[in-house]
Formats: structure tokens, sequence, C-alpha cells
């Protein structure tokens, strides 16, 4: 069948994308760019953002329509929300003929073969071919007419225990490497090291549908990657709700035939040893860590056994439980980025209070300092969230104060909108007008700005490597020395000062190991770098958003 998916939300989503891509290929089915030329439409949504929900719904109307008018489309539903509203969304929204969680991507296939069925059938024998063939497994549920929703138990127990059955790592081994469909030419890729989340923060919706955080074994991970790198990737990143509370005890859990399998992870208080350099020392010399492999240790493993790994990069990584083993083996391995992507959240200690991000301001400075020493030249980047509940001005100063202490080169900001199936919206009355709302997320905008425009201005006259992820045409004013630029929709946009006077360019996108955007020009007859290669950019000019300069090698 021929099949569309759009992909709503973060990086993991984008890595659930590529692995169902995968899988349904092995098995015959075929992608296509538009949704005119689709048999099957799949939205891969998430609940994190209220924006990224929004845009999901307007696609399912939009389908709706189509479905109504007429057209024989099968429409899914699959990720975040269809793990959280679960049938729910079948009932309101009837052009939607299947659901499939986040931890049941595995049997999408058996979903999609099912779902087609029925609608081809009649109402009464797609009630009656849904009741023999849909796979029998904990929350499954079908209506009556032949649609069905494939999620994962919604108590925490029961998903805990459920996690280490892990049927998704075989969906992570089997995936096939197709350098046309992946970012930058086919040169990147994404490599999942744990699943969930066991923190608890009250905005967040991403321990409920994506269950309990699940360690994949360390081995597996290498021989991912190294898979991956022989099929000529150059950049891979690692992934995680929080990635560095990544660790796995050997012996702990087993299959059948004895090979190592996901495990559970061993809670936060394992973490709580490895804040200082003192107290890492002393974790590390314990029993517990020579049976087992830490984020550093596995860190250090790709690093020094897939060579062929230009890029290594990690994200996203919790502030508090960042142990200095983890700077310690960036420091010596120069194919590990120095990036970091830690979000704060706020600068308010009270405000992190009632989020439960349990640490305070000054323990996040702490964590900056030591990044720092041990990481001169690393790029921070984070999160924020204005309009938290009971959030005051001096509250929302605070966060302002933050971002000018630690300079962060970007954030990324949003406005707080109640979740359905968070701690906060049941506790916490929205108390903070979108008016208020709106004021502080553009403040903090220009406050970032401001920074970030710093933070790249210290770059001006080095020569730094960059990754190429793309080549575009601009037309720039000749003799202007320096732009300006910004980012959005994913997208980078050049505005140079200078003379009016047009002239016609072709310039190299791509990202320092730092993640900081740069586009580089070349001259006109020299062979274009290819996306996906790496290329020494000599930078001339800087804004808050962007670096450019001229490719040299």
């Amino acid at each position: 069948m021929r099949v569309y998916l759009e992909t709503f939300g973060c990086q993991m989503n984008e890595l659930d994308s590529e692995l169902v891509r995968s899988h349904l290929v092995s098995l015959g089915h075929s992608f296509v760019d538009a949704t005119d030329a689709a048999e099957v439409i799949l939205l891969n949504t998430c609940s994190v953002r209220e924006q990224a929900e929004q845009k999901a719904y307007s696609r399912i109307g939009i389908v709706g329509q189509r479905k109504r008018a007429g057209e024989q489309l099968l429409l899914g539903v699959i990720g975040c929300m269809a793990e959280r509203d679960g049938i729910d969304i079948l009932r309101r929204f009837p052009q939607v003929d299947l659901l499939c969680g986040p931890s049941e991507l595995d049997k999408l296939p058996a979903l999609i073969d099912n779902a087609a069925k029925a609608v081809q059938a009649t109402r009464a024998a797609a009630r009656a071919e849904s009741a023999a063939v849909l796979p029998s497994r904990r929350g499954n549920r079908a209506l009556s007419d032949g649609r069905v929703a494939l999620a994962g138990n919604r108590t925490r127990r029961t998903a805990t225990l459920a996690a280490a059955e892990d049927d998704l790592e075989s969906l992570d081994l089997a995936r096939a490497f197709q350098p046309a469909d992946l970012l930058a030419a086919g040169r990147s890729a994404y490599v999942r090291i744990t699943r969930g989340c066991n923190k608890f923060c009250t905005y967040c919706v991403v321990p409920n549908t994506r269950g309990a955080e699940v360690h994949r074994p360390p081995d597996h991970i290498v021989e991912e990657c190294r898979k991956l790198a022989d099929a000529g990737a150059v950049e891979v990143t690692l992934l995680g709700q929080t990635v560095n509370h990544y660790r796995y005890v050997h012996g702990a859990a087993l299959t059948v035939n004895g090979r190592e399998a996901a495990q559970v992870g061993p809670g936060l208080s394992a973490f709580r040893a490895t804040a200082s350099a003192a107290a890492t020392t002393q974790h590390r010399a314990g029993a517990i860590t020579r049976r087992t492999t830490s984020f550093a240790d596995l860190l250090r493993r790709i690093h020094e056994e897939v060579p062929s790994i230009a890029r290594l990069r990690f994200l996203t990584s919790y502030p508090r439980d960042f142990g200095n083993d983890v700077l310690q083996v960036m420091q010596e391995s120069p194919r590990i980025c120095r990036y970091l992507h830690a979000p704060a959240q706020s600068g308010s200690d009270r405000i992190l209070k009632l989020m439960n991000r349990g640490y305070e301001v000054s323990e996040y400075l702490e964590f900056i300092e030591r990044v720092r020493d041990a990481l001169p030249d690393a790029c921070i980047a984070g999160d924020f969230i204005v309009g938290f509940p009971t959030e005051t001005d001096d509250d929302f100063e605070a966060t302002c104060q933050l971002i000018r202490t630690v300079r962060f080169k970007n954030n990324f900001i949003f406005k707080y909108s109640p979740r359905p199936g968070t701690v906060a919206i049941d506790r916490f009355p929205d108390d903070v007008s979108d008016e208020v709302k709106r004021m502080r997320n553009n403040t903090l905008l220009a406050v970032q700005a401001m920074v970030g425009a710093s933070v790249h201005r210290e770059w001006v006259g080095r020569t730094v490597e960059v990754f190429i992820e793309g080549l575009r045409d601009w037309t720039t004013p000749a003799g202007a020395d320096r732009g300006n630029g910004s980012v959005s929709g994913g997208k980078v946009h050049l505005a140079w000062e200078g003379p009016r006077q047009a002239v016609c360019q072709r310039q190299a996108i791509g990202r320092t190991g730092g993640d900081l955007i740069v586009a580089a020009s070349f001259p006109s007859d020299q062979t274009p770098p290819v996306p996906g290669s790496i290329h020494k950019v000599r930078i001339s000019g800087a804004a808050p958003l962007l670096l450019t300069g001229s490719v040299v090698s």
C-alpha cells in the first residue's frame, strides 16, 4: 500500500517514524510525499505541546472531509495522542481507522492489514473478522465497526512490568538504513538508547504516554551504531528522554537464550551520587559500577569502537544527574560534540518545585560551571516554560536572569498550556492570563536573542568544522560584510545589511559540533560541498541564531 507519514513533535517521534517507515517498507509498502497519492495516512502525534496536538487534529479534520467526499483512505493515529486518549479518539473522530501507541509500533503492520480488511468488508463481516484476527494483547480495543486501537496498560505498575518485555527492541535492531530518506543525504541518524521516563514533571505527559524508563543493552546500541556507520552515516545522535540516566546492569535481564535484554531503569536515587567529582569517584569505585555500563561508559564505547562516526551527539540531558564522568569522556573524545541540551524550564526555585524538576537554580548553575570548566567551548541550549501556574513577575525576571547568566546559545521557549494526563492540570489552576503569557514569551525571546547574538559573535574570526545539511541559493547585497538571520519552521532566513544591489549566490547550510547554524558561501567555480560531508568554514559574521562565513576546505 502507498503510505503517507507525517510526524509531529520531537526527535523521539522522528526516530519512531524512521523505524515505522523502515518496517513497513520491508513488508512491501511504499511511501509517498503527498497525501493525494496515499492509500494510508499515518499521523505520528505528540502530546507534549498544544501546538503539535492542534496540528494533528487539523490533519484529522482534513482527512475526514476527504473521506466524507468519497475518497477511499485509511487514517491511522500513532504516537502519544493515541496512547493518552486511546479509544476516545475513535469515538470522537469516526474518520480514524486505527490507533497505535508508541509502545506498540512493532504491531502497526498487523493493525494496518486488519483495518484495511475492515474497510473493504461490510460492517457485519468487519465485526466478525476483527474479533477473529486481531492480536490478543493488553490495552487492545475494537469498536463494532472494525476500527482498532492498540496501546499499553495505563497503570504505572503494569506499564513498568510490561516495559521489561521490550517488544520494540527488535524494531530498533532490524531497522533498514535508507540514506535517501534520512537527514543530510542519509549521513545523519538517530539511535535510541532509552525509552520512557522516570521523572514526573508536573507539566509533562511523557511518563504516561511512553511508559517507564527502559534501557537497551549496550551491545545492541553499539551494534546499531556500527551498522549505521557501515551504511554511510557520519553523524549519530543518541536519544533518551533523560539520556544521561542511561545505566545498564549486566546480568540483570536475560532472554531465554541467555542474551542480554532491555531492562527497566533503576530509579533516580541511582544517580544522586554522580553530581560532584568526589562523589563520582566514590560511586565508580563501588561494586555496582563494576557490573554496570553507565552513560559515560556507553559514550566511550561508541567513540572507540565505531571510529567512522565523525560526530557523536546526544540529547536530552537532565541537569541534576549529569556526572563528571560524562564530562571527562567528552573531554577525552574529540568526535563527541561539545553540545548539551539541558532544559532548565524556569529560573525560579519556587516554580521549579511546583514543576517537580528536582533541583534548584543554584544546582543548575553548579552543573553549568562544571561544564564550562571541563569544556570551555561547549554550547548550551535549553527549554523554558513561561506562564506556569502562579508565576509572578519576580519569578519571570528570575528566568530572564538565568538566561543572561548561563549564556545559552539558544532556547526553545513555550507558553504553558494545561495538558490532559499531567499532574499540573488537576493540581494547579491555569491562573496566568494568555495576554501575560504572550508578553512574557516575547520578552524572553528578546532576552535570548541578545544573549544568543553575544554568544555567536565570539565565534567570528574562527575556523570551524561544519556538517553540511543542504545547499540553497540566496540573493545578497553586493559588498555586504555581515549578515543577520533567523530560523523558523526549520528553515534559515538571511537578511543582509549593505547596498540594495543584489547578487545571487549559492550557500551551504550546516551546523558546527556545538550545533551552531552556519551559512557558508563558496567560490562559484568550486564544486559545491556535498550534503552529509564536513567542511572547514571561516566565520565572518554573526547573528542571534546564525553564523556566516566562507568554505575554506
